[in-house]
């Protein structure tokens, strides 16, 4: 089986060995060849090819040209390479379905519209995601008589919604996107030495809850329980994120690391923290709090994309409310007893093992084939890391 996907990842055609780098060092074995289109680069493209039989077309004009573009270079490829079928993630003004749907429509090959999450659900953080999510459900409505089917990444949070928006169960198809890498996301072998009691890994952006997560150290510190936190990730908020630490009284207890180069330093990072925090309003994964329990790390975190379905139980950490005073509770239950910890890090482990790379994309590719009515081939030999 060939697959066209129209992607709005830029990191692989400029070098960068991202996640979606990483996905399809497992994903192309599943298929024959796999063509990419994606947003022109924000400097001059370097990759063409990787795994050889992924290959990049990066788009050769801006935003406003985007849908075109897709439909235009997307026929070209159809009628060249013959993929079975049309993968578009789908997002912010819906540019990449609607060329899909373009290309569907010319050729004949149906298309499948990704959904990770919508922004704003389960909550707002501002106005410009109540925008956006106005925007999707506009999409949706559109695009449920015209895709072959959604594909969502959680099963608790997404399917409900878009029933809601009218699409029918039957055209909702569940494929987690969260494969993490076991071999390297593991527990320490040995005890690791401390360096923070919290950390956040991530986009500093208004949806990933930043500035609750300050005030949540703050009720600590004043209640007597300060707390050690090192914040990596770089974005348009950081600026005012290292303000508010500032003038919290917690710059003496709080780090920023903005590019953590190699995924073994983050392992490490995740190894040397006693809890990880996400307080994201809206999220597809997340993927960096599934790649702290694969460290032995326990997770506190609002019950977005998958963390209500992981954390449930409190075996593995504790879910929170939107808020500070609710995050610092919850915060100071995982650290207030160092053997429960521990023992939810160990619980926190075993439980991502469901998430392993191979697996996870297996059944992914699985899926795509299933939509088409053809059977899963036999994998091609590894590719080299």
């Amino acid at each position: 089986m060939r697959l066209l996907m129209v992607s709005g990842d830029r990191q692989v055609v400029v070098g960068e060995k991202g996640p979606f780098h990483a996905m399809q060092r497992e994903f192309s074995r599943w298929f024959e060849r796999i063509d990419v289109l994606c947003p022109r680069p924000d400097r001059p493209a370097a990759i063409a090819t990787i795994h050889g039989n992924v290959h990049f077309h990066p788009a050769d004009c801006d935003r406003s040209g985007m849908v075109r573009w897709i439909e235009r270079r997307g026929i070209e490829l159809v009628k060249e390479h013959a993929p079975a079928l049309i993968v578009s993630h789908d997002y912010g003004r819906f540019y990449n379905g609607r060329g899909s749907w373009r290309i569907a429509r010319s050729t004949g090959v149906p298309y499948l519209s990704e959904l990770h999450h919508v922004p704003g659900h389960p909550v707002c953080a501002d106005w410009k995601e109540r925008v956006e999510k106005l925007l999707a459900r506009a999409y949706v409505g559109w695009a449920k008589e015209r895709a072959l089917a959604f594909r969502v990444v959680n099963h608790g949070e997404m399917p409900p919604l878009l029933e809601r928006w009218g699409v029918p169960r039957a055209k909702i198809v569940v494929l987690p996107s969260l494969y993490i890498d076991l071999e390297l996301f593991r527990p320490p072998e040995a005890p690791v030495a401390v360096e923070q009691d919290v950390i956040f890994v991530g986009r500093l952006v208004g949806n990933k809850g930043l500035f609750p997560i300050v005030d949540a150290l703050a009720r600590l510190d004043r209640a007597g329980t300060p707390a050690k936190a090192l914040f990596v990730g770089k974005g348009p908020l950081a600026g005012e994120l290292r303000a508010r630490v500032e003038r919290a009284g917690l710059a003496p207890r709080v780090r920023f690391v903005e590019w953590v180069d190699a995924p073994a330093r983050l392992v490490e990072l995740y190894r040397a923290s006693r809890v990880c925090v996400c307080a994201s309003t809206c999220e597809g994964g997340p993927r960096f709090t599934v790649e702290a329990m694969a460290c032995g790390t326990p997770v506190v975190s609002t019950p977005v994309g998958v963390m209500k379905e992981l954390l449930e139980s409190g075996a593995c950490g504790a879910l929170a409310g939107f808020d500070g005073a609710s995050l610092a509770a919850a915060l100071a239950r995982v650290l207030g007893d160092d053997a429960r910890r521990r023992a939810m890090g160990a619980a926190a482990a075993e439980r991502a093992r469901g998430f392993e790379y191979a697996a996870t994309l297996r059944g992914y590719a699985e899926g795509l084939h299933r939509l088409v009515g053809l059977p899963l081939p036999a994998p091609l030999p590894e590719r080299p890391r």
